[in-house]
């Protein structure tokens, strides 16, 4: 049987760890060649080495997507690698919460930069790609669907105290898929967001004085959820648990076959069906 994505290109930033990871994973299953990006090194290639086990092919981009080159180098990884570009998903990011009125300016612009500028500039970067193919697939009528996948969150869609600029972020990140859908059918790209609720990740283990802490460019920030409060979240979901890495790339890859080619501009909420 033939693979849904046999010989697709797909870029998938923060994929050394997480959702990220199982992301890069399951389109690696389907056939496509992966550009795999982390921040450090050693999980960017854990995560290539475990699809080129299973037989699949992948490259390392390596790096911060805030840096101000980093979407250039990410596409050019994958066009001097592959040759081409069919899908994009934007998943690195992490949370630097705080009540607003201790909320410094480092941490709203943070985490606008790592879940809103930086997406943005990889799509800017691949754009000239995006529509010079699609005008030579187009004369030669042999149309190709491509597909962005920007993950965002249940706090984008529904607020969340103490994220103002998380919720901020991810809610912006529904704006510029909206807008990318409309600005890029012309070119049949598909463009959607994956709103994930509670996803089971280091993000979200319960806090203990044991966990480890996430290291940001040398500013080290303290990961994972008070227990009562991850308790009580999970009471909230009607299916009774959070969802799993694996569940959560499930929810991408949907949007990354031709069943969704005609699907562009929306918003699924990956949450257990939690509001």
């Amino acid at each position: 049987m033939t693979r849904k994505l046999e010989g697709k290109v797909a870029l998938v930033s923060g994929s050394g760890r997480g959702i990220g990871r199982e992301i890069a994973l399951k389109l690696a299953s389907e056939g496509a060649r992966v550009v795999v990006n982390d921040l450090d090194a050693e999980p960017a290639h854990l995560t290539v080495n475990e699809v080129l086990a299973a037989g699949g092919q992948a490259v390392a981009c390596i790096g911060s997507v805030t840096e101000a080159d980093f979407g250039d180098r990410f596409v050019k990884t994958a066009l001097e690698t592959f040759g081409g570009i069919d899908i994009i998903v934007n998943n690195a990011g992490y949370t630097w919460d705080n009540v607003i009125q201790k909320m410094s300016d480092e941490q709203w612009e943070d985490i606008l930069a790592v879940h809103l500028t930086a997406p943005f500039r990889i799509l800017r970067a691949a754009a000239p790609f995006i529509r010079d193919a699609a005008k030579r697939e187009a004369d030669a009528d042999t149309p190709v669907f491509r597909k962005v996948v920007n993950i965002s969150s249940t706090s984008g869609v529904y607020g969340n105290a103490g994220q103002a600029n998380y919720a901020t972020a991810k809610a912006g990140i529904n704006g510029l898929t909206r807008a990318m859908a409309k600005e890029w059918g012309r070119y049949k790209v598909n463009v959607n967001s994956v709103a994930f609720g509670l996803i089971m990740t280091r993000l979200t283990q319960p806090l203990t004085a044991g966990n480890a802490n996430v290291d940001i460019g040398g500013r080290t920030i303290a990961v994972g959820v008070q227990p009562d409060r991850l308790k009580a979240a999970e009471a909230t979901i009607p299916l009774g648990r959070g969802g799993t890495p694996e569940e959560a790339a499930g929810a991408v890859y949907m949007f990354c076959i031709p069943e969704s080619n005609y699907v562009s501009g929306q918003v699924l909420v990956c949450g257990g069906g939690r509001p």
